[in-house]
């Protein structure tokens, strides 16, 4: 039986209940669509400069903890981020044998049940 959340697309933000949100597919480059886009790659560039904070406080010795503690829960939502864009861009992605269900097709949750993003 086919999935019927495969053919969604999985949003790159949770809804006010920390729900996964998707969108059905339409239109190639609807508003949504260019939205949802244009916020992944928000996520990824944010992610990218975060990382580069990162490198720096951990390689200083003498960082305070709490620098490094915010700099770990920054990493933290920046990785949630990044999962949810991966599994977003999986679940679109063709399958190898030829089904109609895209690769990755899932819940919109990882492997401990959560939404990628979503608090512990």
């Amino acid at each position: 039986m086919t999935n019927p959340l495969a053919a969604l697309r999985l949003l790159p933000w949770l809804s006010p209940e920390g729900k996964p949100c998707f969108l059905v597919p339409g239109e190639e480059g609807g508003i949504m669509s260019r939205f949802a886009d244009a916020t992944e790659a928000r996520q990824l560039a944010d992610g990218l400069d975060v990382l580069r904070a990162a490198r720096r406080v951990l390689d200083d010795p003498l960082t305070p903890n709490v620098e490094v503690r915010y700099t770990a829960l920054r990493l933290t939502e920046c990785l949630a981020d990044a999962l949810r864009v991966a599994e977003s861009r999986g679940r679109r992605l063709p399958s190898p044998d030829g089904t109609d269900e895209p690769c990755g097709a899932g819940d919109g949750h990882g492997a401990d049940g959560r939404a990628p993003g979503a608090p512990a």
